[in-house]
């Protein structure tokens, strides 16, 4: 049995849901351009240099959830599947999925973008399984808080960990572990599989990946 975890904004996504999804919601006129654009960007800097602060972030991303009914949520996100994440899904991204599917691997994405935004797009890419920031709701409807840890950075060993458990695993119940990821960030993780895939790297990541033999591919 074997594991395939994969990163989804810049590494499964030609681009950041995270990111577009606030940039979606400026579009239609939910956030206020002026507001909220220039915050948008400044956290997508930070998180590409490894600075982000998660919690900041997470009160940026989450607050407008809890401002609308899930009902209307869902509908925004119908469009914004169609409008910003279909166009950056590539078909080596696709391909790479299928093949670890077709292979009877336990496939999950594990990314730190909210639930909400995230799990409609593992759907779209026929994966089952999606371990990611938890937005809190109460009654079906948001809070704007983050429940459980951050899938981020550190965060993403112990949520995949407790993940793992509550199926009776662990990483060493599998013959073969490999996370594909894109980012610096996600280095904790990398270091902690079997067998890292630096996919799409930023260049601090090809660094290390070079340094250390990594695999390196390109899912654009």
């Amino acid at each position: 049995m074997k594991l395939a975890l994969f990163d989804l904004d810049n590494t499964l996504l030609n681009g950041d849901s995270d990111f577009e999804w606030s940039q979606f919601l400026i579009r239609i006129g939910v956030l206020d351009r002026e507001l909220f654009e220039s915050k948008n960007l400044l956290f997508y800097e930070h998180y590409k240099a490894g600075t982000l602060d998660i919690n900041e972030f997470l009160d940026f991303q989450l607050k407008p959830l809890s401002r609308h009914s899930r009902k209307t949520l869902d509908e925004w996100h119908r469009q914004f599947m169609r409008e910003s994440v279909l166009p950056m899904v590539t078909q080596p991204a696709r391909d790479l999925v299928n093949r670890h599917l077709a292979a009877g691997d336990v496939c999950a994405v594990i990314t730190a973008t909210n639930s909400f935004v995230t799990a409609p797009i593992a759907r779209e890419f026929g994966v089952e399984h999606l371990i990611a920031t938890e937005p809190e709701h109460k009654d079906g409807e948001f809070t704007g808080n983050v429940a459980d840890i951050p899938c981020f950075r550190e965060g993403k060993i112990t949520r995949l960990e407790n993940w793992l458990a509550s199926r009776g695993w662990t990483l060493d119940s599998f013959s073969d572990s490999t996370f594909y990821s894109d980012s610096l960030n996600d280095l904790p993780l990398l270091r902690k599989v079997k067998t890292p895939v630096a996919a799409n790297p930023d260049d601090v990541l090809r660094a290390h990946a070079e340094q250390h033999g990594w695999r390196i591919i390109s899912l654009r």
